[in-house]
């Protein structure tokens, strides 16, 4: 490399649990990374998010830890303390002030919403809608199958299936989606094991149940005003307790993706 890889600031956009596994594995690897998120984040996997930092001021994924920041400067102490800086910035304007060499788009919107291969030296899509050479660098795969995690130095990723991955056969049952419009109200918490019938929660006074046996994998924050249909929980039919406060095998898989991403751009597209 150019550079020492010290040197080299990441911007993630997203703090979901795919972005979280892309943001530890390249602190871990030595870069300074920084995440942008929106004010109320509606990620569901929130035992391994640094999104929960927007809620709680801090938070921890796997022994590191994320905070709140407000300002720029304060990006830089928390990376001297090896922590990871989280701001709440929609736009992503923080890119401005920080500079980053690397913006890493983890929104998994699954569409495009608004980034561009001019936003930084180097910048990596992950999922679909987003085409390598056009809209960003390089792209990274994931969907599910033989090809997750793999980098794409041209095309695009595979098109989103609109179906969760199968977990023991079951797909759309270990999902817990909004039944309306309203406020969400949870009445277990994750890791909680749950029985088909359950009762789960609520939204606007619409109870919500679990469909399937296993454990509350996650759950989005409680409070949040949601729209019908939302995904808003997820249940693992293997009952894992501990598979609620590690990565998954998914995410880890994407980081490695964009690390090696990083690795590559570092000789064509960093100064």
């Amino acid at each position: 490399m150019k550079r020492q890889m010290s040197d080299i600031k990441v911007c993630v956009k997203g703090g979901g649990d795919i972005a979280s596994g892309v943001t530890w594995r390249l602190h871990h690897s030595g870069f300074r990374v920084f995440i942008t998120e929106i004010g109320q984040p509606t990620t569901v996997r929130r035992g391994v998010a640094f999104s929960e930092a927007v809620y709680n001021g801090n938070t921890v994924v796997e022994g590191l830890e994320a905070v709140l920041v407000q300002q720029a400067v304060d990006a830089y102490a928390q990376w001297e303390q090896g922590k990871i800086p989280v701001f709440v910035d929609p736009d992503c304007d923080a890119r401005h002030q920080i500079r980053p060499d690397v913006i890493v788009d983890a929104i998994l919107a699954k569409k495009n919403t608004g980034t561009t291969i001019r936003d930084a030296p180097l910048v990596i899509g992950l999922g679909p809608d987003f085409e390598a050479g056009r809209d960003v660098n390089f792209v990274v795969e994931t969907n599910r199958g033989h090809w997750l995690g793999r980098l794409l130095l041209t095309g695009a990723a595979e098109p989103d299936t609109h179906e969760p991955s199968p977990v023991l056969g079951i797909t759309n049952d270990r999902v817990i989606r909004a039944p309306a419009d309203g406020q969400w109200k949870n009445k277990l918490d994750i890791g909680r094991p749950v029985r088909k019938g359950d009762l789960v929660g609520s939204v606007s006074g619409v109870p919500v149940n679990a469909l399937i046996d296993g454990i509350l994998r996650g759950m989005i924050h409680p409070g949040i005003n949601v729209k019908a249909g939302l995904k808003i929980g997820d249940i693992d039919p293997r009952g894992r307790k501990e598979y609620c406060y590690f990565m998954s095998d998914k995410a880890l898989a994407i980081a490695g993706g964009v690390l090696e991403g990083i690795l590559i751009g570092s000789h064509t597209c960093l100064p």
